[in-house]
């Protein structure tokens, strides 16, 4: 069994769903990869890259003006990526937040049931008492059992 398919056992099946229909949208798909990249080392490592070639082969000179303007657009869309990352996870926290508040109530259902059916357990073996008590006069308590070691 594949690591991906193990992974997707092991998590909740509303956040599955929710993936599977994400993953139908192009849009969702891309922000997901631009997003994950965002947040990676790679994408540091790159751009210290980036920077220090910059810098050293002297693309333009001081005070950088082409690589703030650069860094400035790139700054304004990736603040943007990690709104719709911070949207996601709150569509998955709700997503189970919904999902618990279902079972709680299904659970809450299930014991007012177990509570009446206990409720009306005691009232039938009440009636059984008081019919047998009504028919049969109380019932005598046996003789004790002798006692072993005396054998009285």
């Amino acid at each position: 069994m594949s690591a991906t398919r193990r992974a997707m056992q092991l998590r909740h099946p509303a956040l599955i769903d929710h993936e599977i229909l994400r993953a139908k949208s192009a849009q969702n798909r891309v922000a997901d990869k631009i997003t994950a990249f965002a947040g990676s080392m790679a994408f540091v490592y790159l751009h210290l890259l980036w920077f220090a070639a910059w810098i050293i082969f002297r693309v333009e000179a001081y005070p950088y003006g082409l690589l703030t303007m650069i860094v400035s657009l790139e700054a304004i869309f990736l603040s943007t990526f990690v709104m719709i990352s911070q949207n996601r996870a709150d569509v998955k926290r709700q997503l189970l937040a919904d999902q618990q508040w279902q079972t709680v109530q299904t659970e809450e259902k299930q014991n007012e049931d177990l509570l009446m059916i206990s409720k009306q357990i005691l009232e039938l073996t009440q009636a059984i008492h008081t019919l047998t008590k009504a028919v049969g006069g109380p019932v005598a308590n046996p003789p004790a059992a002798p006692d072993p070691r005396t054998g009285r």
